[in-house]
């Protein structure tokens, strides 16, 4: 096989991991063109280096690599000095960084473990060593990043990064019951407006409504649990304890209200629709697991406030929440007494005993 070919036989072996931005932080500059020859060798493209420790930390920032080859033993700033800047950046502490190091003392790996790296490798590198804890190394990287590409979708960014960092945890948890925030939103009348206008827009405009949902949701660090139709679930204190738990859901209700009553102004000016938001909130007592069966299951959170939550959202009009008295009590300082109006005792269907129910309009 010549080398071209050999070259690609490398570069397919690899798959997109080929693709990785390297960089190297290394006071030998002999040690870099040896090292990124071993690399070159091995199918990765993307190479970058810096022999002067000072300025690792901004050309991490600048650069943002997939993963770093870091020395330790360096003049004026050291490898430990530069994975410590890295744990501390937000950005920064989740680049993995592969420490090379002369020293195989306990001590040496233990403080550059706690710093956050990795994996070592001893000096000099063994080339096929290296090849092999670099490809592994940047696979767990992806599969982290596949992880956090499917905990957004139902949880902010931030939240997903918890999730992750607690090894999967709550979803691996047994089921329990917590004491959350159920919110849900419907978009009112829109099955009788899809029997009259074009598909495409139906599809456009679920688009628009949901995606002002969910970013009110994601900036108040709300969980969706499902997405239905034009029906939404989303609930607070959940999966991880939130002590304002209530303010996040009347702040996530009230962008709700606001940013849908835009788009549905603007739709009925453009294609003579009428329609709005309409939610439900209640505070109480749930239950969260895993329900389902052996071919298909889902996190979810099942019990009274739940289903007082969505036949609140049910009766709600457009542009109004529904909110049970419990969950009013604990925003009522957040809420303009002019925007409240009670309704007095309510009886739900399946609850056996009506409960303080208010409607709340911006």
């Amino acid at each position: 096989m010549n080398s071209k070919l050999a070259a690609e036989a490398k570069r397919l072996a690899l798959g997109g991991l080929g693709d990785a931005l390297v960089m190297m932080v290394d006071d030998d500059p002999l040690m870099i063109e040896m090292t990124h020859a071993f690399l070159k060798d091995a199918g990765y493209r993307r190479l970058l280096s810096t022999s002067d420790a000072s300025d690792a930390v901004a050309m991490l920032l600048r650069e943002l690599p997939d993963v770093v080859l870091l020395d330790l033993n360096m003049p004026r700033v050291n490898g430990f000095e530069v994975l410590a800047a890295m744990r501390a950046d937000p950005v920064l502490k989740h680049i993995p960084a592969i420490v090379l190091t002369s020293a195989d003392d306990a001590d040496t790996k233990l403080r550059a473990l706690d710093l956050g790296a990795s994996d070592f490798l001893r000096k000099p590198v063994d080339p096929s060593e290296l090849a092999l804890r670099l490809r592994n190394t940047l696979a767990a990287k992806a599969h982290r990043e596949a992880l956090r590409k499917t905990f957004v979708r139902y949880v902010s960014p931030r939240l997903a990064e918890g999730i992750i960092n607690d090894a999967g945890a709550p979803f691996a948890a047994q089921a329990q019951r917590a004491e959350v925030v159920a919110l849900f939103a419907d978009l009112r009348s829109f099955t009788r407006i899809t029997e009259t206008i074009d598909v495409e827009l139906v599809v456009e405009m679920l688009n628009q409504y949901f995606s002002v949902l969910t970013d009110a949701t994601y900036r108040n660090d709300g969980t969706i649990f499902n997405m239905a139709g034009d029906c939404l679930l989303v609930g607070f204190n959940v999966p991880f304890a939130q002590p304002d738990a209530a303010e996040r859901a009347w702040r996530t209700a009230s962008e709700m209200l606001s940013r849908v009553g835009t788009l549905a102004a603007g739709w009925s000016a453009r294609h003579g629709i009428a329609t709005g938001v309409g939610i439900g909130i209640c505070r109480g007592q749930a239950v969260i697991g895993n329900v389902g069966s052996a071919h298909y299951m889902s996190y979810t959170m099942i019990g009274n406030a739940v289903n007082a939550a969505a036949r609140l959202m049910q009766a709600a009009q457009m542009g109004e929440a529904l909110v049970s008295g419990e969950f009013y009590e604990a925003v009522r300082p957040l809420v303009p007494a002019r925007q409240v109006q009670s309704y007095g005792q309510v009886a739900l269907r399946g609850k056996a005993e009506p409960i303080p129910v208010y409607s709340i309009r911006l």
